[in-house]
């Protein structure tokens, strides 16, 4: 891949996994009555966010009536409220909601990915799919690899699903694996840019940081409060360089 604009396009068109293909297209059609009015993106949903991030959120799948409705991620839906509600309040997007691609929505050194991109049914992907899309996350990685410097990675789905992907675009992954958890931290080494993705800064070094996931569930249970999330969210700004309110 030339650029992050060839990935996603490519990437939209992806048709690798016939469950999700099915369940993706299946919502799409039928629709939530709220959203009658919509046109539904139904397929895979890029990323989101500027080709030369210095921070990567990897989240775990788009939600079947939003990234999988608006064709952005975590927008539309209420886990997304509560990601770009904090990003704005610690000073990294423009605006505090997200409600379809085209709404002025701007992120600042961030972007916003998964390791699948496919809405699952149930949220749950399975290790399968999980695996059969990890080559799109490895690429995008490799194409941020040259100002990528720090990654927070929402819950132990993720987590699981971004160590190998990490691996294979090149930096590497202590051994035993880092277990996942709020607030954990390990710094992967890069011992050379042996994917040279081109141009800009030299390759460095990558600090990834655990976080709960934004999911109904974590935030209305008070698992995972938005004090928790900006904490987060700013060392992680912190350790990539990106200024950021505190």
């Amino acid at each position: 891949m030339e650029s992050l604009a060839d990935l996603d396009a490519r990437l939209a068109g992806c048709a690798a996994c016939p469950r999700l293909v099915a369940w993706r297209e299946e919502v799409a059609r039928t629709k939530r009555a709220a959203f009658a009015d919509w046109t539904y993106w139904g397929r895979p949903v890029p990323g989101f966010g500027p080709a030369d991030a210095r921070l990567l959120i990897v989240g775990l799948a788009p939600a079947a009536h939003g990234g999988n409705r608006t064709g952005r991620m975590f927008t539309g839906d209420r886990s997304g409220d509560v990601l770009y509600q904090a990003l704005y309040d610690v000073g990294l997007a423009s605006q505090p909601t997200s409600v379809r691609a085209g709404d002025g929505l701007e992120l600042s050194g961030v972007r916003v990915t998964a390791p699948v991109h496919c809405a699952p049914p149930a949220n749950k992907p399975t290790p399968g799919e999980r695996d059969t899309c990890r080559s799109w996350l490895v690429q995008e990685l490799r194409l941020l690899r040259p100002t990528l410097r720090a990654a927070v990675v929402l819950g132990a789905f993720g987590w699981q699903a971004a160590l190998p992907a990490f691996t294979e675009a090149g930096w590497t992954v202590p051994r035993p694996r880092p277990v996942f958890g709020h607030g954990a931290h390990v710094r992967l080494a890069a011992p050379g840019d042996a994917h040279g993705s081109g141009g800009g800064e030299v390759s460095s070094g990558l600090d990834v940081f655990g976080c709960f996931h934004v999911s109904q569930r974590n935030t209305f249970t008070g698992r995972l409060t938005p004090a928790m999330l900006r904490e987060v969210l700013r060392t992680a700004a912190t350790a990539a360089g990106l200024p950021h309110r505190t």
